[in-house]
């Protein structure tokens, strides 16, 4: 039997679809060819899913992670007050809640681009130079300040600190670009920007949500996070007492991490899961099985020593009491490759916590002191910011604080 032929003409002049057929006609039972790819194709509506804008806490902290994140660092121009600093944040409130919603933000000249939101969510956070130029220094948090300086830092200005910050997250890529460049826009006359971080993780269009995520270094990321939603996450990441405007809001410290990932893939899978205290394919503890099983940490080998090293990751960064634990929603980073063959690549390690000297600065501290992983990753930008809360339909985020 003669094969079917496709031919110019006929993709030409309309014969696409005959051409589909006679494309599955040739292809091996069982085989996916385009046809079928169409009909189990991700619907349209992965598109146009919407996160809420408004409530007690702004999203993009308990909202399940999105494939993409830009992180946007600003200087507030030289002259803001108070009053500026408001009428930035009507602005910027209401770009971003048109945006969240799938419409276009006022003046949109690429209106068509604002159509997808994507489950795109606009935080903001203000840093400890907001609170000076806009006179109400009083009102800042003490633990939203420089971090105490770690013995592993090698701190770099261009990925460091910021009086302002946006955290644009979606599950696709034009839509982020879209919001970013919208925001930076409106912003300019206010602020310049400092930094731009970009992050990306595996698509829940590819990973069921809810699932730990995989850095760079192959590991799982955030076993042991509180589940939003829970009473635990509530103690550990909203705030209930200090200043009331922040009351419902949150801290965030941003951290970028550098990974060796040259010198990593030199180590073999002993010593990395050594170094870690947990398995590599499954996330389980190296006295475990399942990811979530609980390490055990008395238990000591033939030799007499702990299975689980005292310098492992895992036991340097324990925190017993659930409610006291960090909440990570981390980002990976890739910045390419340079001309001898080493990644620029890491982890934009994004923290949130009610009370960064409580429960950030303790862990960072033991980490810091002797931690296995610190022989491949380097933190390179440190910054830190309080989340207001989120604000009411008629309302502007930092209208409590600002208003």
């Amino acid at each position: 039997m003669r094969e079917p032929r496709l031919s110019r003409r006929g993709l030409l002049a309309g014969g696409a679809a005959t051409a589909v057929g006679a494309l599955a006609a040739c292809a091996p039972s069982g085989t996916p060819t385009a046809a079928t790819a169409a009909a189990t194709a991700v619907p349209a509506s992965a598109g146009t899913a919407v996160e809420p804008f408004h409530g007690t806490h702004q999203s993009g902290v308990a909202t399940s992670p999105q494939t993409y994140a830009a992180f946007l660092g600003l200087d507030l121009r030289k002259g803001m007050d108070k009053e500026a600093i408001g009428r930035l944040m009507r602005l910027l409130t209401d770009d971003a809640r048109r945006l969240t919603e799938g419409r276009p933000a006022l003046a949109d000249v690429e209106p068509e681009l604002a159509l997808n939101p994507a489950r795109l969510t606009v935080t903001f956070g203000f840093g400890p130079g907001l609170f000076t130029a806009a006179g109400v220094e009083h009102l800042r948090p003490k633990t939203v300040a420089a971090l105490p300086a770690f013995s592993i830092d090698k701190l770099e200005k261009q990925w460091s600190d910021g009086d302002l910050l946006v955290q644009i997250c979606a599950d696709d890529g034009v839509t982020l670009s879209h919001a970013l460049r919208m925001i930076v826009k409106d912003a300019r006359a206010f602020a310049k920007v400092r930094w731009t971080q970009r992050g990306f993780r595996r698509s829940p269009l590819v990973q069921e949500p809810g699932t730990t995520q995989r850095n760079l270094m192959g590991q799982l990321d955030g076993t042991v996070n509180p589940a939003p939603g829970t009473a635990d996450f509530d103690r550990a990441v909203w705030i209930s007492d200090g200043p009331e405007w922040l009351r419902g809001g949150t801290t965030l410290v941003l951290r970028r991490i550098h990974m060796d990932l040259e010198t990593w893939d030199a180590a073999d899978r002993v010593a990395r899961e050594f170094s870690v205290g947990r398995r590599l394919d499954n996330g389980a503890p190296i006295t475990g099985n399942a990811e979530h099983d609980e390490p055990d940490f008395e238990k000591l080998g033939p030799a007499g020593f702990p299975v689980i090293s005292e310098y492992a990751h895992i036991r340097r960064a324990r925190v017993q009491d659930p409610g006291q634990r960090i909440f990570r929603r981390p980002y990976n980073y890739d910045e390419g490759v340079t001309a001898d063959g080493k990644s620029s690549s890491g982890l934009l390690f994004a923290s949130y916590q009610a009370d960064i000297d409580r429960q950030f600065v303790p862990v960072q501290r033991n980490l810091a002191e002797v931690d296995l992983l610190n022989e491949w990753t380097v933190p390179i930008g440190s910054a830190v910011f309080a989340i207001p809360p989120g604000c009411a339909p008629n309302g502007w985020v930092g209208d409590t604080l600002l208003g």
